[in-house]
């Protein structure tokens, strides 16, 4: 395909004609759950939110154990060592998943431009087919620095459940299973966890600068 550093700007240039097809279904699966900080005196990050706040007193975020491109089971606590912006979706994805991993790894890069180690994360779906080998290719072809999880059927189920994600199998029109899913990039901070999620439609630099504001408020 070409030298690794050129794969982003491929995936996005090729696939923007089909970037909407998961559009609705990143407002299905999440919104209904980004209930937390809802009083905002008590929020120390009330000047960098963005999202919207509700009450409901769920928790995004949580406990995780599932298994890194090198096969290695990791915990939240050694994945979340530094701040980090978490996706997640699968490698079969032909649509979204490349465009916003890219503009990730893009939100990454401007933020390590500005002195902050950020760490772009993408936790499959799809645990079936993405296996570690998978999820090393993937991540590499997207930025040197990703984190590439995966894991058992249940421990991924486990992940997602706790940030909330929506996932299903469905039939595709060629045989095999595409996945639907939420489409939201969750940032977390060490220690703290989740703080701030981003809409598909939030730009890199968008991105970036609202990290920027959450790391400098910690």
């Amino acid at each position: 395909m070409g030298p690794k550093q050129d794969i982003r700007e491929v995936l996005v240039s090729r696939l923007y004609a089909g970037s909407a097809v998961m559009a609705i279904v990143g407002l299905l699966g999440v919104s209904a759950y980004i209930l937390v900080f809802a009083d905002r005196g008590n929020d120390p990050f009330a000047k960098c939110r963005s999202s919207a706040i509700a009450t409901g007193g769920e928790q995004i975020g949580g406990p995780f154990t599932l298994v890194d491109q090198s096969g290695v089971t990791v915990t939240e606590a050694q994945v979340f060592d530094k701040p980090a912006l978490v996706y997640f979706g699968y490698t079969s994805c032909t649509d979204v998943c490349p465009l916003d991993n890219a503009r990730n790894a893009q939100a990454v890069d401007i933020l390590e431009e500005q002195g902050f180690e950020v760490a772009p994360v993408f936790i499959s779906i799809d645990p079936e087919r993405d296996t570690p080998a998978v999820m090393a290719d993937y991540g590499s072809a997207i930025h040197p620095r990703m984190v590439a999880l995966s894991g058992s059927a249940a421990q991924v189920k486990a992940a997602a459940a706790a940030y909330r994600v929506y996932y299903k199998a469905q039939p595709a029109d060629v045989g095999g299973y595409e996945m639907d899913h939420s489409t939201f990039t969750y940032l977390v901070l060490p220690k703290i966890g989740f703080v701030e999620f981003f809409r598909r439609e939030a730009t890199a630099d968008q991105v970036a600068n609202s990290a920027v504001c959450f790391i400098q408020s910690e």
